[in-house]
């Protein structure tokens, strides 16, 4: 495998390294979760518990990853999620991922509160990234984020459900990310423990909310920042904020953040293509379900009325093999990319492609399964009671 670093085959290995060549207080923002931490622990532990049965006495086979969404046909079954703050994270990770969802053929989704723009991911990716908003409560200005997605060519628009408020993370309150956001002494500090991050951000320059920069009133200074964040930004969506955007937008629609049933029945009622079930990565709501146990009963009764995707606690391509058993259509994974290419730089997104792709790929052969349609039939389905 071309890109494929034999130092690094799992997902743990690539986040050990990553967190020693990242500041503190950037991996603790994109390795935490909400209050006590219970749901992003959850979410994996739950997606782990699912078995799969395998048929051994069979010819020999190469898997056919292949999978058809929303009428394009992608070379795997999961893709990347949308992150904010990427580039403080790592300098220059939205592009470098990009290019790799360009080469492997996978979607990426783009934040609106990412590093890089629009603009500048679509022409990365021929105009195939997907583009996930948060709802802003400013006409003037979401209207003219969702022309620039459509002048960008973004065969689908993400609309974000579950961030009515933002989540209590104790880590990025004592790190200074909470908005306002400052900057420490201490993390001053821990910048200059990590010299390939600090020398890649001043190549780069400073992050900063490229997409949003064309409606900021010249230099903001970090209070004036979070001021208008929270001023731009309604995360409350509801029917009458959604029926607009649906009848501009005219390609796909997928709401994401979906766990219940109401939630579903108003996406269906709304036109909306499909969802992503997820819970934020377990950032939001510490008390919730994990997004497998939340998912599970939305298929058994909304499969065959929309698409149900998922998100949030997946790890592995083993994951991967299990969300799909499931019935999940496809899948999307935010942090594991992020420590490929926190922990290997610009070969980070496609070396997590690559991995990703052969621990799918493995089991597929292990249990017999030569086509990603098929894997619901491997599902071992576990007596109740």
């Amino acid at each position: 495998m071309e890109f494929f670093n034999s130092k690094y085959p799992s997902t743990e290995d690539l986040r050990s390294l990553a967190r020693k060549k990242i500041p503190k207080f950037a991996f603790e923002y994109l390795d935490g979760g909400c209050n006590e931490d219970v749901n992003i622990t959850r979410n994996t532990s739950d997606i782990r518990e699912i078995e799969l049965t395998p048929n051994y006495i069979r010819e020999s086979f190469t898997p056919n990853l292949k999978t058809k969404l929303f009428g394009k046909t992608y070379n795997v079954p999961f893709g990347v999620a949308p992150i904010g703050l990427q580039g403080l994270i790592w300098p220059n990770s939205p592009n470098i991922i990009a290019e790799a969802s360009k080469k492997y053929n996978f979607p990426f989704i783009l934040s609106t509160v990412s590093t890089s723009d629009i603009e500048t991911i679509s022409k990365i990716t021929d105009g195939e990234a997907w583009f996930q908003l948060y709802y802003p409560s400013n006409k003037t200005i979401r209207y003219d984020i969702l022309k620039r997605a459509e002048d960008s060519g973004c065969p689908v628009l993400v609309l974000l459900c579950d961030v009515p408020s933002f989540g209590y993370r104790p880590k990025d309150i004592k790190n200074g990310l909470a908005m306002p956001p400052k900057m420490s002494l201490n993390n001053m500090i821990q910048i200059l423990k990590c010299p390939e991050w600090a020398l890649k951000t001043l190549y780069n320059g400073k992050p900063n909310f490229e997409t949003l920069k064309a409606y900021m009133k010249g230099k903001m200074n970090l209070r004036q920042l979070g001021k208008f964040m929270n001023d731009t930004f309604d995360g409350r969506l509801n029917e009458e904020k959604i029926k607009p955007i649906r009848d501009m937008w005219k390609g796909k629609i997928v709401l994401k953040g979906v766990a219940s049933e109401a939630d579903i029945e108003k996406s269906i009622s709304l036109g909306i293509d499909g969802i992503i079930v997820s819970n934020h990565g377990g950032r939001q709501l510490d008390a919730g379900l994990s997004t497998i146990n939340s998912m599970i009963p939305l298929i058994k009764k909304y499969n065959k009325k929309t698409t149900i995707m998922i998100d949030s606690g997946l790890r592995s391509g083993v994951d991967i093999a299990r969300v799909l058993a499931s019935g999940a259509k496809f899948c999307f994974l935010g942090r594991t990319f992020m420590y490929g290419v926190g922990a290997l730089g610009n070969n980070g997104a496609l070396h997590t492609f690559e991995m990703l792709n052969k621990q799918l790929s493995q089991v597929m052969i292990q249990i017999g399964c030569e086509k990603i349609s098929d894997l619901k039939s491997f599902l071992h389905l576990k007596k109740e009671g």
